[in-house]
């Protein structure tokens, strides 16, 4: 026998989240309806995570769903929900979740005003677009915005799809998203960088090397915040800092790189942070700046 309140619920999007959320909904024996899949990837994908669900057209899938999950990229939302509202397409006391993370549900005015509920849903993950990506939810956290009578609706969806709900308020939205993205999203490119250096060096397993440090460095951060901080500039040591700069702009200047760049700007915050936790003293920053802009020396025979 089904469970009490189940619904009916429309996927539009068989992107890598879609594809993977409603799997989770009809994990938790709610009935996708449909998903639309436009790309031959996402249609493969609908058919390896929702077996059997018809993909349909978007207006067919509001049509027939109790919730939608709209899963589709940020600069399209808003179009989408104001051209849907156009035709007509929200219904009274339908649910309409979104899982953009910079969009609280401002955003999803149109469907307030045909008397449909707002929800915002957004997984603090990154995904792969398979199966796996359900085992993840359960350490997953979403970020949820919703009217404060609707919240507990929000939060038992998360709570259904195996995640942890967190309120975010609606003004607070766009920090929220550039917490996530400056966090992940730096991290992919600060990993990248990082190889890259090593590569160049003959280090032909850079991952075996990185992956320890950064695990750890990554666990005790998390455990004991700026606490777990070390390393040339948090003390300080600026003969150090001024190689890894001469270093670096040598390095760019041969490959047309960007890794000095970021080495500089990350460098800068790490010194302020380092100097309001009295890490570092203020002649100390004074001197990491100048490491930091420090020209290149002149080499022999220059």
């Amino acid at each position: 026998m089904a469970k009490p309140g189940r619904l009916g619920v429309g996927i539009v999007g068989a992107g890598k989240v879609g594809a993977v959320l409603g799997a989770a909904l009809r994990a938790a024996e709610h009935a996708v309806v449909g998903v639309s899949a436009v790309s031959e990837a996402s249609r493969e994908r609908a058919e390896n995570l929702l077996p059997g669900v018809p993909i349909l057209e978007i207006q067919d899938i509001v049509e027939r769903s109790e919730l939608v999950l709209l899963a589709v990229p940020d600069d399209s939302l808003g179009e989408l929900v104001t051209g849907l509202a156009t035709l007509g397409a929200w219904q009274p006391g339908q649910l309409v979740a979104h899982t953009s993370g910079r969009y609280g549900v401002g955003i999803l005015n149109p469907v307030r005003a045909a008397g449909a509920i707002p929800l915002a849903l957004h997984p603090a993950m990154t995904f792969t677009g398979m199966s796996l990506d359900l085992t993840r939810l359960m350490d997953c956290t979403f970020g949820v915005t919703a009217d404060a009578a609707m919240l507990p609706i929000a939060q038992a969806l998360v709570v259904e799809m195996g995640a942890e709900p967190v309120a975010i308020a609606e003004a607070d939205r766009t920090l929220y998203h550039a917490a996530l993205a400056h966090s992940s999203n730096h991290m992919v490119t600060l990993v990248a960088q990082a190889s890259q250096l090593l590569r160049e060096i003959g280090v032909e397993s850079p991952e075996s090397m990185l992956g320890p440090l950064l695990r750890a460095t990554l666990e005790n951060a998390l455990a004991s915040g700026e606490s777990a901080l070390t390393g040339p500039v948090a003390r300080g040591d600026v003969g150090t800092v001024t190689a890894h700069v001469q270093a670096l702009k040598e390095y760019d200047a041969g490959a047309g790189g960007d890794v000095l760049a970021a080495y500089q700007a990350m460098a800068r915050a790490t010194a302020r942070r380092a100097g309001n936790r009295g890490l570092l003293r203020p002649e100390q920053l004074t001197d990491i700046d100048g490491a930091l802009d420090a020209e290149p020396k002149a080499t022999e025979g220059n």
